[in-house]
């Protein structure tokens, strides 16, 4: 699910709940990582859950993997992961990813913890884009 798509589903669900459902299966969906991965290096601090990023580059983008030890955050990390992966560290460093958490509604949904955990991973991702640049 790309998205632009993402966004009209939320739009015409009514119920968080079924929102929820919907970032679940998102993080479900996020590939394996790996044990070994499972770092304080690769670890987000600023999250209340556990958050793990790791960055590659690719030629002249990067691709990041991520997992956490919650559902709801796994699924979040998925959309950030769909809004940032293949991307120029320049085109990073330009997402605008607060008008995306604002459209999918998740700005008044999530728990302050969830929103500052998944800005936090937002900044760790920014700074990996720059170190990159």
């Amino acid at each position: 699910m790309q998205l632009d798509e993402l966004v009209e589903a939320f739009e015409l669900l009514p119920d968080w709940e079924e929102r929820y459902r919907i970032l679940i299966d998102l993080g479900r969906k996020l590939p394996e990582f790996p044990d070994a991965e499972r770092t304080e290096e690769n670890r987000v601090q600023g999250c209340t859950s556990k958050v793990w990023l790791i960055a590659e580059k690719n030629g002249e983008v990067l691709d990041f993997r991520a997992d956490s030890d919650s559902f709801i955050v796994k699924g979040l990390l998925a959309i950030l992961l769909k809004a940032y992966s293949g991307k120029q560290p320049e085109e990073i460093q330009r997402t605008d990813i607060e008008d995306l958490f604002q459209r999918l509604g998740l700005e008044q949904n999530l728990s302050p913890n969830r929103r500052s955990g998944f800005y936090a991973t937002v900044e760790r991702i920014k700074a990996i884009a720059a170190r990159a640049a």
